[in-house]
């Protein structure tokens, strides 16, 4: 699979930068980079501008505490592919595998996770193509991503039970990264971070609320919403809209969480004349249609939140339900 080259920069970093009281034009300009640039849509930058562009943001910001306040401000309300994802996972364990094929598609890095034997799960983000090494902030803001991920999604103050930075925050700046982070920060040659098997199985409670507004009335019913006159088809379309992104829609894992057997849910399904396999394609379309006319999501980010294994094979999916490309339908719909 082809690898994508750059680094996503949307739109959504104008918050994070106001939030942090920077102005975005001086970052961009300390960077070397187009003032206007946060101002474009469906912008990316090489390895290298980014890490340059995040070197300007530390270096603009002169807070040694940045990385965990950015990571503090995010909330289950992001709209943000990767984190909608993870949230529709069952779990850290799940929700880490599709950060990592998000990481996968859509940018130049890598995350190695790891399972211990008694289930511990540990972490280790890698960016790929780093040629004058990674700024230390977003080393540390990368890490701490996953236990604010794994606060959010299951209410509950987890804790990392070993992290390791190859630069140490500096003996003042210590306590407020042990407080963060549960443990103190230990230094190894890469970043990483550790959760206990309790803790990465621990069930995930929250959706991405942020996503699902955005979402049109018929792509936003849920199974707790559908009352007992709805169909077994209309219960499985609700199910597929959560388990798409998390890369779970199969027809056991459907049945599963309908709580019944995968023959019951096919005999259902064919007495009413909706197989399994067209409503996942019908969904994925839906939801395609939805992406590409009401948003600037690219075509690698909608491939990975309609599960598909890179973007080529959404495109091939695409063409065979609409008869068209997605470039062309998104052209079409900014022309009307």
């Amino acid at each position: 699979m082809t690898r994508n080259q750059a680094f996503p920069l949307d739109a959504g970093w104008r918050l994070i930068l106001k939030d942090l009281g920077v102005q975005p034009a001086r970052v961009l300009r300390r960077a070397g980079l187009p003032e206007d640039l946060l101002s474009r849509p469906g912008q990316s930058l090489a390895t290298s501008d980014y890490l340059r562009f995040w070197q300007s943001l530390e270096d603009e910001a002169a807070d040694p505490l940045f990385a965990l306040r950015i990571v503090e401000s995010i909330t289950a309300e992001s709209f943000d592919p990767p984190i909608f994802a993870a949230l529709c996972s069952a779990n850290l364990m799940q929700a880490v595998q599709r950060l990592a094929k998000y990481k996968q598609l859509v940018a130049p890095m890598s995350l190695e996770i790891a399972v211990a034997g008694n289930g511990d799960l540990s972490l280790t983000p890698r960016w790929l193509q780093a040629p004058s090494g990674v700024p230390g902030s977003l080393q540390a803001a990368e890490i701490a991503f996953f236990v604010r991920l794994a606060r959010l999604a299951t209410r509950e103050p987890v804790s990392a039970i070993g992290v390791t930075l190859p630069v140490l925050p500096t003996a003042a700046h210590a306590r407020p990264y042990e407080n963060f982070f549960g443990v103190p920060v230990r230094q190894g040659p890469n970043p990483s971070v550790s959760f206990a098997a309790a803790d990465a199985l621990r069930p995930f409670l929250t959706l991405n609320e942020g996503m699902w507004r955005v979402f049109e009335p018929d792509l936003r019913r849920r199974l707790s919403e559908l009352d007992a006159t709805a169909t077994t088809a209309e219960r499985v379309r609700a199910l597929l809209l959560e388990l798409l992104p998390s890369n779970a829609a199969s027809i056991e894992g459907v049945a599963a969480r309908l709580g019944m057997s995968k023959r019951t849910l096919q005999r259902r399904l064919e007495e009413e004349g909706a197989p399994f396999r067209a409503l996942v394609n019908g969904t994925r379309e839906s939801l395609a249609r939805h992406y590409l006319e009401n948003t600037a999501l690219s075509g690698g980010e909608i491939a990975f939140l309609l599960g598909f294994e890179d973007p080529n094979s959404f495109y091939r999916a695409f063409l065979d339900w609409t008869g068209q490309t997605p470039e062309r339908l998104r052209h079409a719909q900014r022309l009307n």
